[in-house]
């Protein structure tokens, strides 16, 4: 039986708010629902909100590990990790231009962005379309009249290094 979703955070933030369900095991190692919440953004940023949603300082992961993977981390990269977040773009909003040190996997939810590479290149992204993004340097840009949600699974990676050896940043 499914119980009923509670809000955390404060419950009434107006937000991004992400019902997460979370599974584990009993004593006996049966599978049980060890958590149906409503999750607000852990991180606002001009123009976005960030909701963590879990995040494993290890992989492979510990599926026995009790503690909530939400409470790791909130940095984009977690040495030998990953982490699943939801991300939240108003209308209008740009970021920086950036390189992480992950290998990240985004899925457009709802809206539309456009992903801006360093050279210039851009590439415009709606509902449903995929992304594997490979350590570049990027930008999002919700150009749109509507907000934009993406989820991404960020994995650590090794460093991007030029053949001369030293590493890009």
């Amino acid at each position: 039986m499914r119980r009923p979703a509670r809000t955390r955070e404060g419950g009434d933030h107006m937000g991004l708010n992400i019902r997460r369900v979370i599974t584990g095991h009993d004593a006996s190692l049966k599978a049980v629902v060890v958590d149906d919440a409503t999750m607000a953004a852990t991180i606002s940023r001009p123009g976005q909100e960030v909701c963590v949603v879990w995040a494993s300082d290890c992989v492979p992961a510990d599926n026995l590990d009790p503690a909530d993977g939400a409470t790791r981390s909130t940095e984009a990269r977690i040495a030998n990790g990953a982490s699943f977040r939801i991300v939240r773009y108003d209308a209008g909003c740009s970021g920086r231009m950036h390189r992480t040190q992950t290998l990240d996997y985004g899925l457009v939810v709802a809206g539309a962005i456009v992903l801006e590479l360093d050279d210039g290149v851009e590439v415009a992204l709606a509902a449903g379309d995929v992304l594997v993004q490979r350590g570049t340097i990027h930008r999002w840009s919700n150009r749109g009249d509507e907000a934009c949600t993406v989820a991404f699974v960020l994995i650590d990676a090794l460093p991007i290094v030029f053949e001369d050896g030293a590493a890009a940043v």
